[in-house]
């Protein structure tokens, strides 16, 4: 088996965001906060550093300031380490002027990084999804079968495989056959028998399909080759990998746990306040493999006369008589006495306002940051530095699915309110 000195991990953080926007107005992708005191970047960077990956570079072109911020601000690797986390950004050369195309011409065009670290292995992961997972299992699974590619695979119902890429395998799991969000008669055509994955036989009869995770291990000359011989191979789904069926010895690897693509608003809503539930899927108090963040040193939250039940409260929040469930509360949140937060995420402030700055949005009437007492918000997404003030609704009553507020104070999707960014709503609002 190769050392992981000669695996690299690149973690794509993916295009532009547009179905999480506007969580990705002011932000990349992989930087939009989860869990109260996360960024989705932690969780496959804190995969890697469990499995003893430590060699990571971070690909990105959109929105990538708060990205780079965060990636240097958390992760610091000893002097005697060769551990790194590094930002790639998109950027202009003689022979690669243009802004990366897809998954697999992101990786083409930072290959001239790479080359300095003798890769033997490349582990190419997602920046947006929401699972724990040994890579080094991964990475033995493709030594052991002597593999080209090895893409780890998950079992998928019949009413979420059309949305994935879809395998076939060899009863030993060599890969024969990709289609890329297959329908009808072609989706019937990728039903396999995962009862030789190790799944019992009724739990192969309810998810009888082999679904990609868009994360690959690639020898890494054989990825050279493949990216060279074609070079309007833009994408590892729907170019690379069928080309490299046809060619190499292309293998799965089942993975058979939790794993959420939070790729939409509804997908980032429901697997965040999940975290809030008793038994949550995914599970932060995991101490055999912890995810990573920045250390802030912010002080205890403090909650007085409240009511809190089915909510993750986050550090240095200071909270006074309020009635909470099934929420998430982010750092440094300020709620104020009469507010009531049902199925809703805060993420909370990146700063504490002085107390000269409270006393001069008290003489010019502008709410504090945080929210204003009596406010009652029912599902919705509150991002950071949102300044709400006394007695606003944010309840949807109208019922309405999909709306955009002319100035961007507000916007909803799927029937949630978001709230981007640095807004103000005013007192006595109804949303």
């Amino acid at each position: 088996m190769a050392s992981n000195e000669n695996v690299v991990a690149v973690i794509l953080g993916g295009g532009a965001g547009t179905r999480l926007f506007p969580l990705t107005r002011d932000r990349s992708k992989p930087a939009v906060p989860l869990g109260g005191k996360y960024r989705l970047i932690d969780v496959p960077v804190s995969n890697c550093i469990n499995s003893n990956v430590t060699q990571i570079f971070v690909v990105t072109q959109y929105n990538s300031a708060s990205l780079n911020r965060h990636i240097s601000q958390t992760y610091r690797f000893s002097n005697f380490s060769t551990g790194f986390v590094e930002i790639l950004a998109a950027e202009q050369r003689k022979d690669s002027p243009g802004w990366f195309q897809g998954t697999a011409d992101a990786v083409r065009q930072i290959m001239p990084h790479l080359r300095d670290w003798r890769v033997k292995t490349l582990l190419i992961l997602s920046g947006d999804h929401l699972y724990r997972m040994d890579y080094r299992r991964f990475l033995a699974r493709h030594y052991d079968t002597n593999a080209d590619v090895t893409i780890s695979v998950i079992p998928a119902k019949p009413e979420d495989a059309e949305g994935f890429g879809l395998l076939k395998t060899t009863p030993e799991g060599k890969i024969t056959e990709f289609r890329e969000k297959p329908k009808g008669d072609e989706l019937l055509s990728m039903k396999v028998d995962t009862t030789s994955f190790g799944l019992s036989i009724e739990e192969a009869a309810r998810r009888p399909y082999l679904a990609s995770m868009g994360i690959y291990v690639f020898n890494y000359e054989r990825l050279v080759e493949l990216l060279n011989e074609d070079e309007s191979r833009v994408d590892f789904g729907g170019e690379v990998i069928p080309a490299a069926i046809r060619s190499c010895n292309v293998q799965a690897h089942l993975f058979n746990d939790y794993w959420e693509d939070i790729g939409t608003i509804r997908a980032f809503y429901e697997a965040n306040l999940d975290l809030a539930s008793p038994l949550p899927k995914f599970n932060f108090f995991d101490t055999s493999a912890p995810i990573y963040s920045r250390s802030r040193y912010l002080p205890p939250s403090k909650l007085q006369d409240s009511d809190i039940d089915r909510s993750l409260v986050s550090e240095g929040c200071i909270i006074n008589g309020i009635y909470a469930r099934n929420s998430i509360i982010g750092l440094r949140s300020r709620i104020d006495t009469g507010v009531r937060i049902e199925n809703s995420i805060l993420m909370g402030s990146d700063f504490y306002e002085s107390i000269s700055e409270l006393q001069w949005n008290l003489d010019g009437s502008v709410p504090n940051i945080g929210i204003g007492r009596n406010s009652h918000i029912r599902k919705a997404i509150i991002d950071k530095n949102v300044r709400i003030g006394k007695n606003v609704k944010l309840l949807n009553s109208r019922g309405v699915e999909n709306e955009d507020c002319p100035n961007g104070s507000y916007y909803v999707r799927e029937g949630i309110i978001i709230i981007p960014k640095n807004s103000l709503i005013p007192d006595d609002t109804e949303i």
